[in-house]
């Protein structure tokens, strides 16, 4: 028996048609929970995952999809609100409207997908809701200042919520990734005028000497909405391979 004790419990994931959501959900169901997978892609179906398209900017979209949840399964313990899109530049070179779609996507996002599942996390006795900060919530890097202060409010929003639903049995935490080898910063890298250099200099970067991988940002996860964290609430888990806390001295 895992010592996460997730074999009755429902969990919702955004995002989770590729990267850290999809490796969330894998993880999820590896340890006995039942997982509905929402994205605009999802997953393909298999045993214990139900797939279904989402788009979180969209209000109709996210009730829809929760209110597919219990009929299904007759509950919902855990939401992982996953989902989100990245953007590269400093506080002038995105417009408006790019300003404007990442917060709704990162920020908005989960909001509309907390306040859809709150009334159903209410009725759980081991409710949690695990949200994907970055580390780029507390840390500057060069341009990243949209996509920076999306994730910034993500984490001010963990510790709200954390304090807010203390009361309702909810626990409410949030890992920060650092550089996460996703099909995102694959693209990124292929866009690079030398994609080869370009990723040997973002490996160079790390204090641990590597990229992190999508399934050790999922174990995190699982761990946070899991049982075994019961006692932990309203904490940022950074999972960046040291990135945050000390630097490579340089050759």
């Amino acid at each position: 028996m895992s010592l996460l004790a997730m074999n009755d419990l429902v969990a919702v994931v955004t995002g989770a048609g590729s990267g850290i959501g999809l490796a969330t959900a894998t993880a999820l169901r590896h340890e006995g929970a039942r997982v509905v997978a929402l994205d605009l892609q999802p997953p393909a179906a298999a045993d214990g995952l139900l797939p279904l398209v989402c788009d979180v900017t969209d209000e109709a979209s996210v009730a829809a999809a929760v209110a597919a949840v219990a009929p299904r399964f007759g509950r919902l313990d855990v939401l992982i609100n996953n989902a989100g899109i990245g953007a590269q530049g400093a506080v002038d070179e995105n417009d408006v409207a790019e300003w404007q779609r990442v917060f709704d996507v990162n920020v908005f996002g989960i909001v509309r997908m907390t306040r859809a599942c709150l009334p159903q996390l209410r009725r759980s006795p081991r409710a949690a809701i695990v949200n994907t900060a970055s580390i780029v919530s507390w840390t500057g890097l060069p341009r990243r200042a949209c996509y920076g202060a999306s994730k910034g409010a993500v984490y001010a929003l963990t510790l709200a919520m954390a304090a807010d639903h203390a009361a309702d049995g909810i626990r409410v935490n949030c890992v920060c990734p650092g550089t996460i080898d996703t099909p995102w910063v694959g693209r990124l890298l292929s866009a690079a005028a030398d994609p080869a250099a370009a990723r040997a200099n973002l490996v160079a970067r790390q204090p641990i000497g590597r990229l992190g991988t999508a399934d050790e940002v999922a174990a995190a996860i699982v761990y946070l909405a899991s049982p075994a964290a019961a006692y932990t609430t309203g904490t940022a888990l950074q999972v960046d391979g040291g990135t945050h806390s000390f630097v490579v001295p340089r050759a």
